[in-house]
């Protein structure tokens, strides 16, 4: 497994009971996690004297229920990234700290190609992997189809003083972005995807992910550059394995760019207990 271990502001505590204690610099947070399966005696003290907790409700989404003062939003440093943190609903607050050991391995081979690089970011998010390869020197896109994902993750630019880094913002659908590019002649030397495993379009249209990767993919390979770096494939369908990711990218790549392919689960530690939590997986392939 691979894990992101290189954080200080961010710690995975303890996990029991379907949840997860965390610290986010420091603010204690409580979310649940349906991979925590076990139960286990919850002796940390931070277990009783958290900020907030979140709460799933049986009709869908959730709330946060507070029991100290949470800031709206507060800052937390990665290396010299500067992320904004807001409790949202559906548990979130705009930071999956476990992609860190993805963020550490784009940056890296942008670094070691003492060249200029272009990458694509869909699905971008709030921005951590697109801030992680400007700050490595390349120049990025990045594409949401969420306007107030794209704004926060300029927030999150201009707090890692990055706002003036060649980045091009882009509210759409990552899908029809795609094929846009391929039809303008645009490449790119990598890309990074993280897509959503289940959702609905404008129209109405259904997202599976298991059904729609292999084309998906297949599209991104044609606005690949003739020399590309890497495409990094990440999932948190519980049903795509690490494996059959490795598989889909080395049928759609190798042949074409050669390179290396693999796969594998992404985690963080536990401080506690010294157990690792799984945190979904990723394919990778490289030059």
């Amino acid at each position: 497994m691979r894990l992101s271990e290189n954080w200080k502001d961010y710690e995975l505590i303890d996990t029991s009971d379907g949840e997860r204690l965390e610290r986010w610099d420091d603010i204690i947070l409580i979310r649940p996690d349906p991979q925590i399966i076990w139960s286990t005696k919850k002796e940390n003290p931070l277990w009783h004297s958290t900020h907030a907790r979140y709460h799933r409700s049986n009709k869908g989404g959730g709330y946060w229920e507070q029991y100290k003062k949470v800031p709206d939003r507060w800052t937390i440093n990665y290396d010299k990234l500067v992320f904004n943190i807001k409790p949202m609903g559906f548990k979130h607050t705009g930071v999956f700290p476990e992609q860190a050991v993805n963020w550490d391995f784009a940056a890296e081979k942008i670094r070691n190609e003492n060249r200029p690089l272009k990458v694509l970011n869909l699905f971008g998010y709030t921005g951590c992997a697109t801030l992680a390869c400007l700050n490595a020197g390349a120049s990025v896109c990045h594409v949401d189809a969420s306007k107030g994902m794209v704004q926060w993750a300029k927030e999150n630019a201009q707090s890692s003083g990055l706002a003036d880094k060649p980045v091009r913002w882009l509210v759409d659908d990552c899908v029809k972005f795609v094929q846009r590019e391929i039809r303008r002649g645009n490449k790119y030397d990598g890309i990074i995807m993280d897509p959503p495993s289940y959702g609905r379009g404008p129209g109405g249209e259904v997202w599976k992910l298991e059904e729609q990767l292999f084309s998906l993919v297949f599209l991104c390979k044609q606005v690949l550059s003739d020399n590309p770096v890497f495409f990094i494939l990440n999932s948190y369908t519980t049903g795509l394995s690490p494996a059959v990711m490795e598989y889909l990218l080395g049928i759609l790549l190798k042949k074409d760019f050669g390179g290396s392919v693999s796969s594998n689960e992404i985690g963080l530690n536990v401080t506690d207990t010294g157990l690792i939590l799984p945190c979904g997986s990723t394919a990778i392939w490289e030059k």
